[in-house]
């Protein structure tokens, strides 16, 4: 898609399935079931949506992905049956990792922030994108780096503590790369922050990472367990929603198999909905 200077690439850093049960909260399987199908061990298949920003002479990626670290038990919990990272896909599209200015991750689950580093061949773990500013939100960070027992299992240090170097904490909305705004979007997790690209007298694309993880999500009350803050995330997706509905902008959602983005219109109820998918 080209917006503006700007081109926009859609890229898969490797799907995997998740619980369906967790995925979409306090929605009974009754009802979530009609609007996608999970296999015998009640897992839905997801994406891991990256996305390539290139203009204005910088490139910045957007999310890294599971990458390609896990180890057997791991894989087969999550139903990962490739070794495929996002890197792979940028070399796909004629990118090399070390031409990446900026990487931009909503928060630092392992689905997010995976293809981030990469094992040695002598066992030791390194950042992928080693020429460029890995974004997060300062609390983002400090979450990620004092994990508690709700948390442990999505923030896997070997995922995190190698780009420490390589950090640049923001704290609130900030323009972090020409024509890219990083905007908080708590609720996932504290410091969780969603994307918004393009010029204010533009069409614009807001990435909106684990807010609203797929087209199904927007729907109010599907939040996912996994939230830290169900009730925030609530409050969050009511105001994205109103914005990117006044200001028509193109949402893009991190882990919707089927659908890469859409735009949003309230039905004859007031509700919002998905009024048309767009493809990037």
């Amino acid at each position: 898609m080209q917006l503006g200077e700007l081109t926009l690439t859609s890229l898969n850093g490797g799907n995997f399935r998740l619980d369906g049960g967790a995925m979409h909260g306090v929605v009974p399987k009754t009802l979530w079931s009609k609007l996608v199908s999970c296999d015998e061990r009640n897992r839905v298949a997801y994406s891991t949506r990256c996305l390539l920003v290139e203009g204005h002479g910088h490139r910045t990626l957007i999310e890294t992905g599971n990458g390609d670290k896990f180890p057997t038990k791991l894989k087969d919990i999550y139903g990962i049956d490739h070794d495929r990272a996002v890197s792979d896909a940028l070399r796909e599209a004629g990118v090399l990792p070390d031409a990446i200015d900026t990487v931009i991750l909503s928060h630092l689950h392992f689905d997010h922030s995976g293809g981030s580093t990469r094992k040695t061949a002598g066992g030791a773990v390194e950042p992928v994108f080693r020429r460029a500013r890995h974004v997060v939100q300062a609390r983002e960070w400090q979450d990620a780096t004092h994990p508690h027992e709700r948390n442990r299992a999505s923030y896997l240090a070997e995922n995190i503590l190698p780009l420490e170097p390589l950090l640049q904490r923001v704290e609130g909305e900030a323009e972090v790369a020409p024509g890219i705004t990083v905007l908080p979007t708590p609720g996932h997790t504290a410091g969780h922050q969603s994307v918004l690209i393009g010029r204010p007298d533009e069409q614009r694309v807001l990435f909106l990472g684990d807010v609203v993880p797929t087209a199904v999500h927007t729907r109010l009350p599907y939040v996912m367990a996994y939230d830290l803050e169900p009730a925030r995330t609530l409050e969050t997706k009511r105001a994205l929603f109103t914005r990117a509905i006044a200001e028509r902008w193109i949402v893009v959602w991190g882990h919707d198999l089927d659908h890469v983005a859409g735009r949003l219109a309230l039905d004859p109820e007031g509700q919002p909905v998905v009024a048309e998918y767009v493809s990037l």
